[in-house]
């Protein structure tokens, strides 16, 4: 059995200026049923965030976004609560879940970490006996100079 990698996503909108508090009301309570549809349907990891102005930031992981969406419109749920939040979205002419624009990842903390650790695997077990620095050591506990005693 092969298994589907799972992809960073995160992606951008906007949300009318005037409506954000009303955006946020309404997502401080979603609907049980959208919660459950949502991990129904592969998205995990999922996260919004908004800024004053209105830019709205998400955050997903998943096989594929298109994949998810695309299994999200099979439940009527979904159909109802994209209506429901289309008015609050600025600069869209489709339903917010087909209105993504979906941001390039240019750098991920453990990716970069993984390859840094098999192409250097002393350093890495240096670094995980001391994560301060394979150097820190000298600076934390210096050698003892003359009139020291241990």
């Amino acid at each position: 059995m092969s298994e589907t990698a799972t992809r960073r996503i995160c992606f951008q909108q906007w949300i009318h200026p005037d409506r954000i508090e009303e955006y946020k009301r309404r997502h401080a309570a979603v609907w049980p049923e959208m919660l459950e549809a949502l991990e129904a349907t592969g998205w995990r990891n999922y996260s919004l965030f908004l800024r004053p102005d209105g830019l709205l930031v998400g955050y997903v992981e998943t096989d594929s976004l298109d994949a998810a969406t695309a299994r999200m419109a099979a439940f009527e749920v979904n159909a109802r609560w994209q209506a429901e939040m289309a008015d609050l979205f600025d600069g869209i002419e489709t339903p917010p879940d087909e209105s993504f624009v979906p941001l390039e990842e240019v750098f991920n903390l453990e990716d970069q970490l993984a390859v840094a650790r098999a192409a250097h695997p002393a350093r890495a077990a240096a670094l995980a006996i001391n994560p301060a620095g394979p150097d820190a050591a000298h600076a934390t506990n210096p050698a003892p100079t003359t009139g020291d005693h241990a």
